[in-house]
């Protein structure tokens, strides 16, 4: 039994044993059904049956299912920075995290596309704890960050799963993606915890933490949706927040989520594939050697990386006008474009809850704010 086993994807040889077991669940039904709409069933179970690879599921279904989710819920997905990437060569994305599928997804969907190696990607267990959604998971190439453990328990589970991603990467030859927080980001504001990098550095041999970050290849990664289906589920947690009061997940909440996040309307979206971290690994390096310090300085290259490329859209422009009260980015967006917002906002929330309001609309603001603080500093 491989030390990995509690948290890795499956290996090739058990793929086709997991699809066996999947076959005739009605969630697998649903999803060839949506992705395959006009193929019959005996057809598509046959195709199911004779898959014994990860790729060959990722291609042939999970890709497709994806395309469909794309043409049925979107209007399309852009990216940039794509041709900055090798062939046949393993890089460490950390990206902003806004839908729990979908991120990772889209991102391998579009590396597939550009001929580059696609990633295994970092998925919370309390995700994943229908036995279908696991597996399915895990057909994905998607391995577990462990959640709800004790401070020991916690470290250890750090270690292994720092240890695992340093191996697909260096090792294995594939491409690792991980949140650059725990969670999805829930108001907008799209920050990289240094809890995360010390996690990733716990497998690091060498003598300056900065030397093993340029080892694995690390490259930020920006996605913005022009809408998140997910916007009014954030809600209750936003207004437990600004309530100061804890806030307690539904039973089955995470789930909703996750289906939201697949079939709901999110109009245009763009991925952009920023720098691979080199000279600013060397300069962090040049400027101290207090391993914290080092932390929180690559923690903010990430950010000034992702929060500048991040592809503002009309919605933003118009959050950031309501929040406002002003007109201040009216040539960002047309009178019909503010107007189906504002409808969205009328059917999504309560809108006579002026904290509620405030709070959604700050969700799709503070991208606006947070570009504009870069946009002031390069005019100094």
């Amino acid at each position: 039994m491989s030390k990995f086993d509690k948290i890795r994807p499956y290996y090739d040889a058990e793929v086709n044993e997991a699809l066996r077991s999947s076959i005739n669940h009605p969630m697998m039904k649903a999803l060839m059904d949506f992705a395959y709409p006009n193929v019959d069933e005996s057809i598509w179970k046959e195709q199911l049956l004779r898959t014994h690879s990860i790729r060959d599921f990722q291609i042939n279904f999970a890709y497709e299912a994806v395309k469909k989710v794309l043409e049925k819920t979107s209007d399309g997905l852009t990216t940039s920075g794509f041709e900055k990437l090798e062939p046949n060569t393993a890089y460490f994305f950390i990206s902003n995290h806004r839908d729990i599928i979908l991120d990772t997804s889209l991102l391998n969907v579009s590396l597939h596309e550009h001929g580059l190696v696609m990633t295994a990607s970092a998925i919370g267990d309390n995700l994943v704890k229908k036995d279908f959604i696991l597996k399915l998971s895990k057909l994905n190439r998607n391995f577990l960050v462990q959640r709800n453990l004790q401070p020991r328990e916690l470290l250890e589970s750090s270690k292994l799963l720092s240890e695992y991603m340093y191996r697909l990467v260096s090792k294995e030859n594939r491409s690792v993606w991980i949140a650059q927080r725990e969670g999805r980001t829930k108001d907008g504001n799209d920050a990289t915890h240094t809890g995360v990098l010390k996690m990733m550095a716990m497998a690091s041999d060498e003598k300056n933490n900065m030397d093993f970050f340029k080892k694995i290849k690390l490259v930020p990664v920006s996605i913005s949706y022009e809408y998140d289906p997910t916007d009014a589920l954030k809600m209750p947690q936003l207004m437990a927040e600004a309530n100061d009061e804890i806030y307690t997940k539904e039973k089955n909440e995470d789930f909703i989520t996750l289906l939201s996040g697949i079939i709901g309307q999110k109009k245009r979206i763009h991925i952009h594939i920023g720098e691979v971290l080199d000279s600013e690994l060397t300069q962090i390096a040049e400027e101290t050697n207090n391993t914290n310090k080092q932390i929180q300085a690559l923690a903010q290259v990430i950010d000034d990386s992702i929060l500048q490329s991040y592809k503002l859209w009309p919605t933003n422009y118009i959050a950031y006008d309501l929040l406002h009260n002003s007109n201040n980015y009216a040539d960002k967006y047309t009178e019909k474009e503010k107007q189906l917002f504002e409808r969205r906002l009328e059917l999504r929330i309560k809108t006579d809850d002026v904290k509620m309001k405030e709070s959604f609309l700050a969700m799709y603001a503070n991208p606006v704010i947070n570009k504009l603080k870069y946009e002031k500093i390069e005019s100094v």
